[in-house]
C-alpha cells in the first residue's frame, strides 16, 4: 500500500493535497482576510460530514471489538489481563496529555478581542446553557437519560452515551450466542467496512475542509493564530515521543526487552504507517512480527486486533490535549472537575476509534459531544493540522499495541526474557513454540 502511494503522481497524494490546501488557506487568509472569513462553510461542511459518521462507526467498532473476542469463557486469564493493561495504559496516556496541555497552555490567547469571534462566542454561550442544564440533572436522571426511548432513537439524536450503551448490549448478546452469533458479527464487520469506506470518501474532502478552515482561521485571527496551532502540534509530538520512550520504554525494560530494539524490529511497519497515516495498514505485518518474537498465536490474535479498538495510546494523548486546547482557544472554563469528567468520557469514547485516517478526529468530536461546554464548532480550528497529527497518533497506537502483545506474552510465560532478547537481535531464531520465523525481507536483511 505504501508502494502504491509512492507511485501516485505527487498532486494526487492526499498528504500533499492537504499541505497545499493549508498553505493556500494561510495565503488567502493573510492577503484577503474578508474572503478568508467567508470560507468558513467549507470547514463547517467537512465537520458536519465527520459528525454524520460518528454514531455508526462507534457502534460497529465497539460491537465488533467486544463480540469478536469469541466465547467470553475463553477469554479467561489472558483476556482479563489484556483489558486491565489496556485500561491502565490508556488512562496514563490521557493523564499525560492533560498534564502537558495544562502546562503548555497552547490555546490561551488564541481568541482575538472585539467582534471577530462573535459566532464562536454565541456557540460557547449556547454550550454553557447546555452545561448548566446537565448540571441540574441528578444522578438518577443522568442515568435514565443514557437509556434511549427507542433502539434507533440514539442514532437519530446522536447521543453518544446512548449509542455506546446499545453497542455494549448488542456486543454481549452476540458473544453469548456463540456460533449462532457469528453471522451477525460478520454483518457488523461488513457494516463497519461500509461506514469506514464512507469515512475514506469523506477524508478525500479534507483538503477542501483544511483550505476553508485555515482561510477562516488566519482571516479571522491573523497569522499569529498559527503559532498556537504549531505549539499544540509540537507539544503533541513531544508528548507522544515521551510516552513511547519513557512510559512504554519503562514497561519494556521491566518486561525484559529494549524499546529501541523493538522499534527496530517493526521499522518496516512504522514506515508503512508513516506513509499512510493508518495503523490498520500494518496489521498483517505486526501479527507476523509478534509471532516471530515468540508470542503465542492465540495471544497475538487476541491482543493485536482488540488493541485497535481498546488500546489507542496516541489517540488518547491527542484527545485530551486537543479538547483542552479547544477549551482554552474558545475561552471555555474547564476546571479540574470538568477535566476529570472529560477524562472519564474519553476513556469510553477512545474505545470507539479504529486505526484509519481521521479516526482520532471522529473520536475527538464524539468526546466533545458527550462533554457539554466546549463548542463542537471549534473543531474547525484543528482541521488544517489534523492530518499532520494523525501520523503521530497512528504510529504511537501501533507501537503501544505491539508492546502490549509482548508484555501479555511475558506475563503468560510464553517466552522468557532471554529468548525475547535473542529474537530481537536475530528474528530468524526459532521461537519458544518451535515455529521457524519466515525469511526476512531485503530491507530487514540490510
Amino acid at each position: 500500500m505504501a508502494t502504491n502511494t509512492l507511485l501516485k503522481p505527487w498532486h494526487r497524494i492526499l498528504y500533499v493535497q492537504v499541505i497545499i490546501a493549508v498553505v493556500l488557506g494561510i495565503v488567502v487568509g493573510k492577503l484577503f482576510p474578508d474572503f478568508g472569513k467567508s470560507l468558513r462553510p467549507l470547514g463547517d461542511g467537512f465537520i458536519n460530514l465527520v459528525k454524520m459518521m460518528i454514531a455508526p462507526i462507534i457502534f460497529c467498532t465497539v460491537v465488533h471489538g467486544i463480540a469478536s473476542m469469541g466465547d467470553l469463557k475463553k477469554l479467561g486469564r489472558v483476556g482479563a489481563k489484556t483489558l486491565l493493561y489496556f485500561e491502565v495504559i490508556s488512562t496514563i496516556a490521557l493523564l499525560l496529555g492533560l498534564v502537558v496541555v495544562n502546562v503548555l497552555k497552547p490555546g490561551e490567547g488564541f481568541t482575538p478581542p472585539g467582534e471577530v469571534f462573535h459566532a464562536e462566542a454565541r456557540a460557547v454561550e449556547t454550550s454553557h446553557s447546555h452545561a448548566e442544564a446537565a448540571k441540574s440533572l441528578n444522578t438518577t436522571e443522568f442515568i435514565l437519560n443514557i437509556i434511549p426511548k427507542t433502539f434507533l432513537g440514539a442514532f437519530v439524536s446522536g447521543d453518544l452515551l446512548q449509542v455506546l450503551l446499545i453497542a455494549i448490549l448488542v456486543a454481549f448478546a452476540i458473544a453469548f450466542m456463540g456460533e449462532r452469533g457469528k453471522p451477525l458479527l460478520h454483518v457488523i464487520e461488513y457494516g463497519s467496512q461500509v461506514f469506514l469506506g464512507v469515512m475514506h470518501i469523506i477524508v478525500k474532502a479534507a483538503p477542501i475542509g483544511a483550505f476553508g478552515a485555515m482561510g477562516f482561521t488566519v482571516g479571522s485571527y491573523g497569522i499569529g493564530a498559527l503559532n498556537k496551532l504549531l505549539t499544540l502540534m509540537a507539544g503533541f509530538y513531544l508528548t507522544a515521543g515521551f510516552f513511547v520512550i519513557i512510559v512504554l520504554g519503562g514497561i519494556a525494560w521491566y518486561s525484559g526487552f529494549s524499546i529501541f530494539r523493538y522499534l527496530n524490529h517493526i521499522k518496516d511497519e512504522l514506515l508503512l504507517v508513516l506513509g499512510t497515516s493508518s495503523s490498520e495498514t500494518a496489521l498483517p505485518g505486526m501479527i507476523e512480527k509478534m509471532q516471530r518474537l515468540g508470542c503465542a498465536k492465540s495471544t497475538v490474535g487476541l491482543v493485536i486486533p482488540t488493541g485497535y479498538s481498546f488500546n489507542l495510546d496516541g489517540t488518547n494523548i491527542y484527545m485530551s490535549m486537543a479538547a483542552v486546547f479547544l477549551a482554552q482557544a474558545t475561552n471555555t472554563p474547564l476546571d479540574l472537575r470538568a477535566q476529570i469528567s472529560l477524562l472519564l468520557v474519553a476513556m469510553i469514547t477512545s474505545k470507539g476509534a479504529s486505526g484509519v485516517t481521521g479516526a482520532g478526529f471522529v473520536t475527538l468530536a464524539a468526546t466533545l459531544q458527550a462533554v457539554p461546554g466546549i463548542p463542537l464548532e471549534s473543531l474547525a480550528l484543528l482541521v488544517g493540522i489534523d492530518r499532520f497529527m494523525s501520523e503521530c497518533r497512528a504510529i504511537t497506537n501501533l507501537i503501544g499495541n505491539g508492546v502490549a502483545t509482548v508484555v501479555i506474552s511475558r506475563w503468560e510465560n510464553e517466552i522468557t526474557a532471554e529468548e525475547l532478547q535473542a529474537n530481537l537481535r536475530n528474528p530468524l531464531t526459532l521461537s519458544a513454540h518451535g515455529a521457524t520465523a519466515t525469511p526476512l525481507s531485503e530491507s530487514e536483511e540490510a
